[in-house]
């Protein structure tokens, strides 16, 4: 591969805004908090890192988090035009009977689709979570095939769901790991139902009921997200926060109350806005370089990422960053829009922080006869030299 320059180099790390007047000390990041929990995590919800972590794989319970999934499903059905939020539903005797915190729909009852997905969020009901689910799959057996692959697609390897609502059931599992990501899903996928997580109070049916996350009146910043509780689980939270344009999810499992859940998560959260920060570099499809093509109607390509480039650091590490880019040493045409043609490096000494792949940022056609004759040509007696 062709290495850029230092020039080159330096100017890349200029566009991200790394500048020399502009670097701050180094900032110690101190250990992070022991919970009194059975597993917890914490990540930035741009980046995906993870900063803080314990236990984040075990298999456990999930409880209420489960209508993460649940209401994360029926906003896709909503969002691809499957059902509306204005259907009416038809509360059978099944979703009417399911034990639990609950909406209080009655049986035979039509509520729209839309309420329902109110109750689930934030009054936790289980029969509005059971009615949902046969609403978008005719019964919550089948509605539980597609909550799991669901979780396949996003890659939740130790999940694995039962029900629409989280009642116990021994092949009913999560961890904090993959209820971070399921939340990072819904945060990132559809901000305008995520907008619903936040609300701290629902009325149905003449009852005005709370939303369980105590965050939401203790910390301004706190969004949303799930609480859960069972005798099996404890008590279980996921939360996410944003300030000064920083996203942070924070899950913990298994605490002792409802007061604790929420002291704990808070924890997280006050730790990881403190010590990290998180910046985005590059946008996606944003010229970075321009490459040479051979035999193509076009001499150059411009490349780029095609993905935002974030990265979450300690506070005050962002300045020694050194970023690279290299690009193939041969691209012949034609090339298609986004196909690979190097790679961006970000290391921090000699640590790669992250690497991603440079693509094409728009496609270029084979050339003329001639024009390919002619690079063939030269390609051959380049290669003689080689």
């Amino acid at each position: 591969m062709n290495i850029i320059t230092f020039v080159q180099r330096l100017f890349l790390l200029v566009l991200i805004g790394i500048a020399p007047a502009t670097w701050a000390a180094e900032q110690v990041v101190p250990a992070p908090p022991q919970l009194a929990a059975s597993a917890w995590l914490l990540m930035d919800a741009s980046s995906g890192r993870v900063l803080v972590e314990h236990n984040a794989d075990e298999r456990l319970p999930p409880a209420s988090l489960t209508k993460l999934m649940t209401a994360y499903i029926a906003t896709l059905e909503i969002n691809r035009g499957q059902i509306k939020e204005s259907d009416l539903v038809r509360i059978s005797e099944r979703a009417w009977r399911t034990g639990g915190s609950r909406m209080f729909v009655e049986v035979g009852k039509e509520v729209s689709v839309d309420d329902l997905l109110h109750g689930v969020i934030i009054q936790s009901g289980n029969d509005a979570s059971v009615a949902l689910a046969e609403h978008i799959a005719g019964s919550e057996d089948a509605f539980a095939d597609m909550m799991n692959s669901t979780a396949a697609r996003l890659g939740l390897v130790n999940s694995h769901f039962m029900n629409a609502t989280g009642l116990p059931h021994p092949e009913h599992h999560s961890s904090a790991r993959d209820m971070a990501l399921l939340a990072r899903a819904i945060i990132r996928e559809d901000q305008a139902h995520y907008a619903i997580y936040a609300q701290k109070e629902f009325l149905w049916n003449g009852i005005k009921q709370p939303n369980r996350n105590l965050l939401l009146w203790r910390d301004k910043t706190v969004d949303g997200l799930k609480t859960g509780h069972t005798d099996e689980a404890g008590y279980c939270l996921v939360a996410s926060a944003v300030r000064e344009d920083m996203r942070l999810i924070a899950v913990v499992f298994g605490t002792v109350s409802e007061q604790a859940r929420a002291a704990e998560v808070q924890k997280l959260l006050t730790y990881g806005f403190r010590f990290f920060e998180t910046r985005r570099f590059y946008q996606q499809g944003t010229e970075l370089a321009q490459a040479p093509v051979w035999k193509g109607a076009a001499r150059q390509v411009k490349a780029g990422l095609a993905e935002d480039l974030t990265l979450t650091l300690p506070r005050g590490q962002l300045d020694k960053l050194q970023a690279s880019m290299t690009l193939l040493p041969r691209i012949e045409a034609p090339v298609a829009a986004g196909q690979e043609i190097g790679k961006v490096e970000v290391k921090l000494g000699e640590e790669v922080i992250h690497s991603a792949p440079l693509v094409a940022i728009e496609a270029v056609e084979e050339g003329g006869f001639l024009r390919r004759l002619w690079d063939s040509i030269r390609l051959f007696f380049s290669g003689l030299f080689d």
